[in-house]
């Protein structure tokens, strides 16, 4: 039987659930919200969408992974009449890297200003 392997968030504020988890090379993220270092949330669709690929790149990287190894990708939207931005940004984002697998839907609301959340699962490269 493999260990399953959780990593933590690396601001140190305890939360109710791990950053990550592995188990036989496969990684389930948490949620990527679009919230930044310092706080803030970009204002636009656009701009959350950039910010979200920023959290969920970092956190790809301390679970042993990339962009490159994802799997599939859940998107949580605010609105889906966003949909056309969102995704534009979302190629943007990925460009150069293999498309995975996604299923967009809108939810009823976020916390805040927020107006996406993507959750991933990715390939353990390291």
């Amino acid at each position: 039987m493999n260990p399953i392997a959780r990593t933590q968030f690396s601001d140190g504020k305890p939360r109710p659930y791990s950053a990550s988890a592995a188990a036989n090379g496969i990684i389930f993220l948490c949620g990527q919200v679009p919230t930044g270092p310092d706080g803030t949330c970009p204002p636009d669709i656009t701009g959350q969408v950039r910010q979200v690929f920023e959290n969920l790149e970092q956190a790809l990287t301390a679970a042993q992974s990339d962009l490159s190894s994802l799997l599939k990708l859940t998107v949580y939207l605010a609105d889906l009449d966003e949909f056309e931005d969102y995704n534009a940004a979302y190629l943007t984002r990925l460009s150069g890297h293999p498309l995975p697998p996604r299923t967009t839907v809108q939810v009823a609301r976020f916390r805040g200003e927020k107006r996406i959340e993507i959750d991933a699962v990715a390939a353990v490269t390291a």
